[in-house]
Parts: structure tokens; sequence; C-alpha cells
């Protein structure tokens, strides 16, 4: 089984928040998305921008293979939006891994349909429900009750939003590092400020903080013992070391206080 556990980091989408409230192309980026929060504040008393509004600027994930593991950011700094998507999208169509998330179902998964539609980006293995493939019918990516998808925060609440925890507090309070480098509400001033790499860094540890919390469920479910968990543990520890990445380091550094 190939586990492929995902994190999603998302701007303002000003180019759509421009034909929705018809501004002036001479308006900065940071004066429509005001726009696009103030709007959505005198609608819903909050400023979080609807799913649609996401643009979507690092997909980071851990593949945990039979005899290997890695971690990586999908594309480059340079790389699109629908490049970004796409390939997401080709490894759910080559590999039809089992996907982790926190909060996936909720967020990250969403964003990732409406951005998808919006750039045409194909995605037939994702979306199927047994047309194709009859294993599908029982078990796919779409149905909540279904594994091939498993939203970490959302089953561990029972599926009930009062009782969701944020993913920095549930992995602080197994020994994990929790949020490193930035919070999720720096991620658009440090967009505009050109810093994609420090998006896909901090987006890399929230996708590790993932993979050990899902590691830990597993351990509650009987799936794996506390020796195998350890020997997970070791596993990423020394890819982390090996990586020459200095936020990966970083996390191990802070992980190894707990470890």
């Amino acid at each position: 089984m190939n586990l492929f556990t995902f994190d999603i980091e998302t701007v303002p989408d000003t180019k759509t928040g421009r034909k929705l409230y018809a501004l002036p192309v001479t308006m900065s980026e940071q004066e429509v998305a005001n726009i696009m929060q103030e709007k959505r504040k005198e609608k819903t008393g909050n400023d979080f921008l609807p799913l649609h509004l996401h643009r979507v600027v690092a997909i980071s994930v851990v593949l945990k293979a039979q005899n290997s593991f890695n971690i990586w950011s999908l594309g480059d700094c340079n790389s699109s939006e629908q490049e970004i998507l796409q390939r997401f999208f080709t490894g759910i169509d080559k590999y039809t891994p089992t996907l982790i998330s926190y909060n996936g179902s909720g967020f990250d998964l969403p964003v990732l349909h409406y951005r998808a539609l919006l750039h045409s980006v194909k995605a037939a293995r994702y979306w199927e429900q047994g047309v194709n493939d009859q294993t599908f019918k029982w078990n796919n990516y779409i149905n909540r009750y279904h594994d091939r998808h498993s939203d970490v925060m959302d089953i561990l609440s029972c599926y009930q939003p009062r009782a969701t925890a944020p993913l920095d507090e549930v992995a602080s309070m197994l020994g994990f590092p929790g949020k490193m480098g930035m919070h999720g509400n720096k991620v658009w001033e440090n967009f505009l400020a050109g810093n994609i790499e420090a998006i896909r860094n901090y987006c890399e540890t929230d996708v590790l903080n993932t993979y050990l919390i899902f590691l830990r469920f597993l351990l509650t479910q009987g799936k794996i013992t506390q020796t195998e968990e350890k020997i997970y543990h070791q596993e990423i520890r020394d890819f982390l070391l090996k990586s020459g990445k200095e936020h990966l380091i970083n996390f191990n550094d802070h992980w190894a206080q707990n470890f």
C-alpha cells in the first residue's frame, strides 16, 4: 500500500476577485485581496474566503511505500497552479495511493476540486466511483466513510465540527514539532514578497506533522505496534538528517527533544 499524505497552502485568487467585483487592473494584489475579504466579512462576519476563491501555491506530500519514504513539494518555485494540480492528480491516476490529510475533506480537497475545474485538470482515477472499476464502488476517494482518503481530523472528531482540534496543537500534544517557520496567516505576506520556497518549506513541515499524527492513529487502531511506530519514526528521522535541507533538519532537531 502506498500512503500519500498531503497538505496545501493557498492565497486569495485575486484574478477571479477582479472579475467578480469588476475591479480595475491598476489595483494592486493586496488591494484586491482586501476588498475580497471585506466583501466576505460583510456577508459572513469573518474574512476567510470561500474555498473556490483560494489559489493553490504549494502542495507538499509524504509518500510512504513499502520500502521507502520521501517528502517533497510538487513542481518547483516557478510552477504554475495548473502544473502543481496536474502533478497531484496524475500521481493518483498512476499509483492509486491511500490519501492521508488533516482537514482534507473540509478544506484541501474541495479547494483542489474547484481549482482543477478552473484549469481543466484531468483526474479520472480520483473521481472514479465504480463505473470503470467496480472496486471503487465500495471504496473511493469521494465518499466520507471510505478509506481511500483518511481525513484524520474528521475521523478523530467523529465528524463533529465542534470537536475538531488544530493540527499544530494535536502535533504538539503528541510531542511532535507542530508549526515551524511560519503560520498560515503569513502565507499571503510571503507570497507577495516572492518567498515561495519559504511557503513550500512550511507546507512540508505541516505534512510531516500530519503523517506523524496518522502513525499514532494507526497505533490506537491496533494496526501497528509501538515498536513499529518507533521504526517508522527512525525512518523519518534518517531521511530528515540526510536531506541536507535546513527546514527538515530543524524539524528533526525540535522533534529530537521529545523523541
